[in-house]
């Protein structure tokens, strides 16, 4: 069933109507019923679907043995979730494979997505493999090189947007309401369910961590994750959840703002601004979902600066991982709130590590 984060309303799913009618506010997928005898084991060739028992079950199955990254070793009860080595490169390839196995179910002929690059590096790619035409709206000027490439040549229609993220995305927004193209982006709550599976390779590598340090854009993932724990808590397999930390950049962090300050409604950030584009988003859709993650986890918010999150990436290139400036925020937030005491390098953490490296070469100076 579907039911709204805020005010509680329940109603039956649905593949297009993603936002509460009551109060506006988007929408939660929840089982209505948990399956009795969990289990699963990933699979490669199945990819995400590895875990069918827990994710929506479309007609048609799209994927491109998307999941299944590694956990690697970064310092003492530290792990990084590699992302990066994903289909296209980053973690949005999860969600993708649920959204478009849905959409191409439902018959679409065209789906289309606002982005900062990875969403539609892997929109273009996912909806090229099942037959779809992707449209990718993109703020001229801000997207990462290897991103936009990545568009380029799966095949997707461009179209360029003046401003930000969140511009292009009202454009697709609209787009979407006018029945032209499917929306993929997290408004879909379906393409938050594959993103959850995080959660499960986790929990089949070393059960429940004790913190997850997620970068928070458009606050999608953070929210898909600990709904990803929530479910094994439900269904049996933990009794425990991992505390929940989101990073954001100091000259985008809205969330953070309105997290610190505990008011109800989102402080926006009107012109974000920061080296990590991934994370460049100024008004979050999914910010109340993420606030939740953070709160019914004892979690927190944190902020880092840009040179943070540069030394932060550099540190881990020396350790053989080389991920997008984003990505790295999560090692930069680990580093500053190991020096306040706020984790223990006693304690297991996971850094979800959002994104390859080569998604962005210009950040690298030669």
């Amino acid at each position: 069933m579907f039911k709204c984060p805020r005010c509680g309303y329940e109603t039956e799913p649905s593949p297009i109507n993603f936002t509460c009618p009551r109060c506006g506010s988007l929408m939660e997928a929840v089982l209505a019923e948990l399956p009795r005898d969990v289990r699963f084991r990933y699979r490669r060739r199945l990819g995400v679907w590895s875990y069918v028992q827990l994710l929506p079950g479309p007609r048609v199955r799209v994927t491109l043995n998307e999941g299944g990254t590694p956990l690697i070793k970064v310092g003492k009860g530290l792990y990084g979730k590699f992302e990066g080595l994903n289909p296209t490169g980053s973690f949005k390839d999860r969600g993708m494979a649920v959204g478009v196995s849905l959409a191409r179910s439902m018959g679409v002929r065209s789906v289309v997505v606002a982005s900062t690059g990875n969403t539609a590096a892997s929109a273009s790619a996912y909806g090229a493999r099942a037959g779809l035409r992707p449209i990718v709206l993109l703020p001229n000027g801000k997207v990462a090189r290897g991103k936009l490439i990545q568009s380029i040549v799966h095949g997707a229609s461009i179209m360029g947007v003046e401003g930000y993220f969140d511009d292009a995305l009202t454009e697709a927004l609209e787009m979407f309401k006018s029945g032209k193209a499917y929306s993929l982006n997290s408004i879909n709550v379906w393409r938050l369910e594959g993103q959850k599976s995080i959660a499960y390779e986790i929990y089949e590598e070393v059960k429940v961590p004790d913190n997850v340090i997620v970068p928070v854009g458009n606050a999608g993932n953070i929210y898909a994750i600990w709904k990803g724990f929530w479910e094994l808590m439900q269904a049996g397999l933990i009794d425990k959840l991992p505390r929940m930390i989101g990073v954001q950049a100091e000259g985008a962090a809205p969330l953070y703002e309105t997290w610190r300050r505990g008011v109800d409604s989102l402080i926006e950030v009107n012109a974000p601004r920061t080296i990590a584009s991934a994370i460049r988003i100024g008004k979050p859709v999914n910010w109340l979902k993420a606030i939740k993650a953070v709160k019914t986890t004892h979690g927190l918010i944190v902020t880092v600066s840009d040179g943070d999150i540069m030394r932060a990436r550099d540190r881990l290139a020396r350790r053989g991982v080389f991920v997008e400036p984003a990505s790295a925020s999560t090692y930069a937030a680990y580093l500053k709130l190991l020096r306040e005491g706020v984790v223990d390098s006693d304690e297991l953490t996971i850094l979800v590590l959002t994104g390859h490296g080569l998604k962005d070469p210009d950040s690298v100076k030669g």
